[in-house]
């Protein structure tokens, strides 16, 4: 397989093509020894449930797997924690804020944007709001709406990380 690194081809520091693989982690640069190790970027995933046990879910509106289904979330974005890059893309996708964030777990992922391969760990959140009834698809969003538990098919969600942690999330709720 080839090394993740393989589409940099020149040294971030001084910008040299003698830029190699250093380990699996990482390229090296040759003229300056700099080392860039390739390390995963930090996204979230809110799960909202409102009073009548449904899931609020998403319909995507751009690619990856536009049309399909999804959940709140996104890349989390510097300077912020993982609790506030998931409140901020809720409020961002459906207009909703979030009172109170509880982390669940987390799954290695590899999200194509813009044909690009990008190493993401998805941190599970479940995720209170201060109004389930006040929302609206918005950002990256196509359409908002709540979904019943048993009546959620993971192969309608167009991501597969996505689909890997509603599996494990509904497997502990019905």
């Amino acid at each position: 397989m080839e090394h993740p690194l393989f589409q940099f081809r020149y040294c971030p520091k001084c910008g040299s093509a003698h830029f190699e693989v250093h380990n699996g982690k990482s390229k090296k640069c040759t003229d300056c020894s700099f080392v860039y190790y390739f390390n995963p970027s930090s996204a979230t995933v809110a799960l909202i449930l409102n009073e009548q046990n449904e899931l609020l879910v998403c319909r995507r509106a751009k690619e990856p797997a536009k049309g399909t289904l999804d959940l709140p979330g996104g890349f989390i974005d510097m300077a912020e924690t993982g609790e506030e890059g998931v409140a901020r893309e809720v409020k961002e996708e459906t207009g909703m804020d979030v009172v109170k964030t509880e982390y669940l777990f987390s799954l290695p992922n590899i999200y194509i944007y813009s044909g690009f391969p990008v190493h993401t760990l998805d941190m599970f959140f479940s995720c209170k709001v201060s109004d389930t009834s006040h929302f609206k698809a918005m950002d990256d969003a196509a359409e908002t709406f709540f979904l019943p538990l048993k009546d959620i098919r993971t192969e309608d969600f167009g991501l597969g990380s996505i689909r890997q942690g509603l599996e494990k999330f509904l497997k502990h709720r019905i």
